[in-house]
């Protein structure tokens, strides 16, 4: 396994502006397109789905027959004066989001999403897609690698810890909140997960044209505890050919808020990131029926001949929790709780 050097973020490049918020918090963007050329910047978490995708000696032929994935499924879907399905193609751009906490300039990298375009080559277009897509967070991984673990420690019942998940969630609702957000994008945001293979989802007859069926579930996940905590509802739908229902977290009405091509862009990206990441449920040779159970053990599955290296992904975790706790935790901790417990939108 190739080891990962981690730096302490500095200010770098700016997007548009940056923007003051409560307690003299503010973010700062960077932005670098998903392509076969791409390469992960230093603040990028590696255990991130196209950072980890962007590694090793296969790198630009994971990277290309990625992107290759995603615009067939793309104009599968997008089947609309689209004879010879290939009238669309996405474009991805990997959105960096860096906190200054203290006004000093140094900045910590605390959220990466993706923001889809649509390039239309009938007209020549290139259509704005949806912001969010896939979450990447240091400080997330340092609530579920660090601090979960360490309150969990010996043979007593597994609980959470005090306000787990809030500075998180506080941070992404300040930064959604803030003009740099509302300055860069137009639409809130969409995170598109894999669903929890711990629950039972049902399918109901309500039906959207483009997202499918949607399930629903009477339990909830850490996961949906935690992103609750960032604003975020959660709906599962299975879109049309998919095989296990994906779970959408988002603001507002999902189902009213975005057009048909912006939700395409996202289920095309994500259910790719998926068929990769967790093959076992979204690249099953069975489709998910009215009861239905995901399960990473399941070995009727296919494969795509894109390399991604799980394993890694696991440990590197472990890695980036401990540099959140010493880089951002630690040296910070009586104002991040100040902020925190006085955070209010």
């Amino acid at each position: 396994m190739k080891s990962i050097v981690l730096e302490s973020s500095k200010k770098g490049k700016v997007e548009n502006t940056t923007s003051k918020i409560k307690n003299d918090f503010s973010f700062i963007l960077d932005r670098n397109f998903f392509n076969e050329n791409y390469v992960p910047s230093s603040s990028t978490r590696a255990t991130t789905n196209f950072a980890n995708l962007a590694r090793g000696e296969n790198r630009q032929e994971n990277l290309r027959n990625t992107i290759n994935m995603i615009n067939n499924r793309f104009n599968s879907m997008a089947k609309w004066d689209n004879a010879n399905n290939d009238r669309y193609s996405v474009e991805l751009e990997i959105v960096s989001v860096a906190v200054d906490i203290d006004g000093s300039g140094k900045t910590f990298p605390s959220i990466e999403v993706l923001k889809t375009y649509v390039v239309d080559h009938k007209t020549s277009k290139r259509i704005e897609g949806i912001v969010g897509n896939n979450l990447s967070s240091y400080i997330r991984d340092y609530d579920f690698s660090i601090l979960l673990s360490e309150h969990n420690k010996g043979d007593k019942n597994f609980e959470l810890p005090d306000n787990f998940g809030e500075l998180h969630g506080n941070i992404f609702k300040s930064f959604v909140n803030s003009d740099t957000y509302k300055n860069n994008f137009s639409k809130s945001p969409v995170i598109c997960l894999s669903v929890s293979s711990n629950k039972t989802y049902h399918r109901t007859t309500n039906h959207h044209p483009i997202l499918g069926f949607e399930y629903q579930t009477d339990t909830s996940s850490l996961t949906e505890e935690y992103f609750k905590k960032m604003g975020l509802k959660v709906r599962y739908f299975i879109p049309p050919n998919s095989v296990a229902p994906l779970a959408f977290y988002f603001f507002g009405d999902l189902l009213a808020d975005y057009t048909n091509l912006e939700l395409i862009s996202t289920i095309s990206t994500m259910e790719t990131f998926q068929k990769i990441y967790r093959p076992e449920i979204y690249n099953a040779n069975a489709t998910a029926g009215e009861c239905y159970n995901a399960s990473l053990n399941n070995q009727d599955y296919s494969l795509t001949k894109i390399i991604y290296d799980r394993e890694e992904r696991t440990s590197l975790g472990i890695e980036q929790g401990k540099f959140t706790e010493e880089h951002f935790i630690k040296p910070n901790k009586s104002l991040l709780e100040q902020w925190s417990n006085n955070f209010s939108l």
